[in-house]
């Protein structure tokens, strides 16, 4: 269970890296969406390169056919997210970029836990919960004011 926590927190802690990286991409390609782009396509190039060290089996039309058209919107979500981090780290900082992320998962979380949305178990919103989000939100301002 440790490494799974050790493990998440980890890439919790490359997300400020990877948006001063990719905002310094940005300066050399001129643009976020390029910036975007390029990452995508470097990590899309890892990510085959180790399914085919694995030796992954690769999916059928028909295993591919049967997912759920939502389930392909991940990839758009992930475009959005990574030329946001490139367009703004530069204009907020790591601190400020970092903790208005985690306010909005947190929100975004708590409201599809509360709907069960997404495959995941239904859990109602509760006052210890939205507490908990108010005070990220205080906490972003705490970080932008000082």
């Amino acid at each position: 269970m440790w490494y799974h926590f050790i493990t998440v927190l980890a890439a919790g802690a490359m997300l400020p890296m990877q948006a001063g990286i990719n905002a310094g991409l940005a300066r050399g390609w001129g643009h976020p969406l390029w910036a975007a782009a390029v990452s995508f396509g470097v990590g899309t190039l890892i990510l085959l390169a180790a399914a085919l060290v694995a030796r992954l089996i690769v999916p059928s039309w028909q295993q591919l056919s049967m997912i759920s058209p939502w389930s392909w919107s991940g990839g758009v979500l992930g475009a959005f997210y990574v030329t946001v981090m490139v367009a703004f780290a530069p204009k907020l900082g790591a601190a400020t970029l970092l903790a208005l992320v985690v306010a909005g998962q947190m929100l975004a979380s708590v409201l599809l836990d509360h709907f069960g949305l997404l495959g995941f178990p239904q859990q109602a919103v509760s006052p210890p919960r939205l507490l908990g989000v108010l005070l990220l939100f205080v906490g972003v301002v705490l970080i932008r004011k000082f």
